[in-house]
C-alpha cells in the first residue's frame, strides 16, 4: 500500500492516477471539504483526515510500505510542511516503511530566512535524511502545472503579469513528469537515498514565457512588468492587518526575487536516473490546451 498526502493536488492527484494506472494500491490522504471522487473511482483507498492531527496521520499511515509526501501549505508552513512531515517520517519508521519520498522545493538549500516554506521543507530534509528510512528528496523547480491558468489568461487577452527580474532564470518541470519521477523513485535504485533537483528540460528566463505563449496562441504579448518592491508594499500592509499572510508572501517575494533552475548536468543526470526525456513547458501547454 502506497499513502499519498496532498493527493488532491497539482502533483498528488497525477501521482495517485500513475499509480492506479500502473495497478499500484495507493491510499489517498484527503480532506473532507476537497474533491476526490476522481480518485475514489479509479480505485484508490480514500482516507479523510487532517494533516494537523498527529491520531489522523498515525491511522493514515496503519499497512503502509511507501509513504510519499507531496502536500502542500498554502500559508501554514510550521504546521504542514514541517510538523505534519516530521510525524509521516516518525510513523514510517514505527511502520517499518520501505520508501518514503518527500518533494521539497528547489532552493531549500540556499538559507532563506524570509521563506517559511523553504526554510521548513530544509528542517525536513535533515531529518528524513537522519531518519535511517530508505527515502528520495525531490526538489522541483516552478510546476508547468501552475502556468495553465495564466496561459488561458493570455489566450483571452494577450496579457502577461511578470513580477520583478525578467531575465532571473527558471527550469518549468512538466507536473506529469515530475508525478512519473515520484512514483519511479519508489523502485528505481539511482534515486533511493538521493537529493535530486528536478526541472525541465531548458534553462528559461522568466521573460521567455510570455513569449512561448505568444508563439502558442499566436499573439504578441503584452507584459506587464511591475517592480518587486510593490510585494514589498503590499507585505508590509498586510503585516498589520494578517501576520500569516505577510509570512506566506515572504515565500512568494523569494520564489519572485531569486533564480531556480536546474543546470544541464542535474537534468542530464535525471534523465539518465529515471530513463526518459523530459517534457518541455512549450509541450505542456499545448497539450493540456489543446493547441
Amino acid at each position: 500500500m502506497i499513502l499519498v498526502t496532498g493527493a488532491t493536488g497539482g502533483i498528488g492527484r497525477r501521482v495517485v492516477r500513475l499509480l492506479r494506472q500502473q495497478e499500484k494500491s495507493a491510499r489517498a490522504f484527503v480532506r473532507l471539504s476537497s474533491r476526490y471522487s476522481e480518485l475514489e473511482h479509479r480505485g484508490s483507498e480514500i482516507f479523510i483526515g487532517d494533516l494537523q492531527q498527529e491520531k489522523d496521520i498515525q491511522q493514515a499511515c496503519k499497512g503502509v510500505d511507501y509513504i510519499i509526501s507531496a502536500h502542500g501549505s498554502d500559508s501554514d508552513a510550521l504546521a504542514l510542511d514541517y510538523r505534519a512531515n516530521i510525524e509521516l517520517i516518525d510513523q514510517a519508521k514505527a511502520n517499518g516503511v520501505k520508501h518514503f519520498v518527500f518533494i521539497s522545493v528547489l532552493g531549500a538549500d540556499r538559507g532563506y530566512e524570509d521563506a517559511p516554506v523553504f526554510k521548513a521543507k530544509r528542517a525536513v530534509e535533515k531529518y528524513l535524511e537522519a531518519s535511517g528510512v530508505n527515502y528520495t528528496i525531490l526538489r522541483p523547480a516552478g510546476l508547468a502545472s501552475n502556468l495553465l491558468t495564466l496561459a488561458e489568461r493570455f489566450r483571452e487577452t494577450g496579457l502577461y503579469l511578470l513580477i520583478g527580474d525578467p531575465k532571473n532564470r527558471t527550469s518549468i518541470v512538466s507536473t506529469d513528469d515530475l508525478a512519473k519521477i515520484v512514483v519511479d523513485s519508489l523502485t528505481v535504485e539511482g534515486a533511493c537515498n538521493q537529493t535530486l533537483a528536478v526541472g525541465g528540460p531548458e534553462i528559461l528566463s522568466r521573460g521567455d514565457i510570455p513569449q512561448i505563449f505568444g508563439r502558442i496562441f499566436n499573439k504578441q504579448p503584452i507584459v506587464i512588468n511591475p517592480p518587486l518592491f510593490a510585494i514589498d508594499g503590499l507585505r508590509s500592509t498586510l503585516g498589520l492587518f494578517n501576520p500569516q499572510t505577510q509570512q506566506a508572501l515572504g515565500t512568494y517575494r523569494t520564489l519572485l526575487a531569486n533564480e531556480f533552475f536546474c543546470t544541464k548536468e542535474e537534468i542530464t543526470n535525471l534523465e539518465k536516473i529515471f530513463n526518459f526525456k523530459l517534457e518541455t513547458l512549450e509541450n505542456f501547454v499545448r497539450r493540456y490546451l489543446a493547441v
